[in-house]
């Protein structure tokens, strides 16, 4: 990863991502720090764009809180987390995701909501009570335009059926006073006009930001590029399973990735201290003379 994390001077930042990272950093020096939610189409550059706004933050903020809900893609974790991340240094590359630590996260089981989006709710419910109960509080004596943390809220691209009432769902939570939306050319694909998630009652508090996306063809149409998903979470998972092995460890591949963890001497726990539990779906149990009462097998 440490070569993924180079500078990479092709990355391009219209002058409306810019202006619009500035607003939220800078459009108010009273209590609380912003709260921000980027939402948009698959593949229209909300991390991208989320990136950049984190540095843009970082320029005013000792350190900004970063709020996966993108299990498919995420930015710090491997695949199938939701998460809860406290940055305090600029990204140097906008195009290419590093590996973080995040203060809290939950294993959601899947690269997308759709087979429970229940549990996905409840798992985002909980990241953000966690950011308020732990991060919203200031010391009146501090200078709140150094000390607040601001909150940036990256989501996925499902914005269609049941997808956006999740979305909606999250913003009505989330109740940011910035919501960030970046649209295309295709309208189709874009998220309704206007403040789309309030009820009838609008709310002037919240700053609605619309931009259209970075990628262009030669008519200044908005472009939807086409990522290998699969490939770019091989590449996050092997990074992340890589922090196990010594940084000259030559693992590229998920193959060879898997015969190195083969050959690793395993973690050993008490099965009476182990307890299961199956993601999205109710599994019959049973009792073996050898498992403890807290184990539910899965299979």
């Amino acid at each position: 990863m440490a070569e993924a994390e180079a500078p990479s001077p092709a990355i391009y930042i219209p002058d409306e991502w810019s202006e619009a990272a500035a607003a939220i950093a800078h459009g108010s020096v009273a209590p609380p720090p912003p709260t921000a939610l980027v939402c948009g189409a698959k593949n229209c550059g909300k991390t991208t764009f989320s990136r950049h706004l984190l540095n843009v933050l970082l320029r005013r903020y000792k350190r900004v809180a970063y709020l996966d809900t993108d299990v498919g893609q995420p930015e710090f974790t491997p695949p199938g987390f939701l998460s809860l991340t406290i940055v305090d240094k600029p990204t140097p590359d906008l195009t290419i995701p590093c590996l973080k630590t995040p203060e809290r996260c939950f294993f959601f089981g899947d690269i997308s909501a759709k087979r429970d989006p229940a549990a996905y709710l409840k798992c985002i419910y909980a990241l953000y009570d966690y950011f308020c109960k732990g991060h919203r509080s200031l010391n009146s004596k501090e200078d709140t335009a150094v000390v607040g943390l601001p909150l940036v809220v990256n989501t996925p691209g499902w914005v269609k059926g049941v997808g956006y009432d999740v979305l909606v769902k999250t913003l009505r939570y989330v109740s940011p006073n910035h919501v960030v939306k970046i649209n295309i050319s295709a309208e189709s694909k874009n998220l309704p006009p206007g403040h789309f998630w309030l009820d009838e009652d609008y709310d002037e508090t919240v700053h609605l930001i619309e931009i259209k996306s970075a990628r262009q063809d030669s008519f200044n149409r908005s472009v939807l590029t086409q990522k290998d998903a699969h490939l770019l979470r091989d590449m996050r998972i092997t990074a992340y399973f890589r922090q196990c092995f010594p940084n000259s460890s030559n693992i590229t591949k998920i193959k060879e990735l898997a015969h190195a963890l083969a050959s690793h001497p395993p973690y050993e726990v008490p099965i009476s201290s182990i307890k299961i539990k199956h993601l999205h779906c109710q599994v019959q149990g049973y009792m073996s003379p050898y498992m403890s009462t807290d184990v539910l097998p899965t299979s």
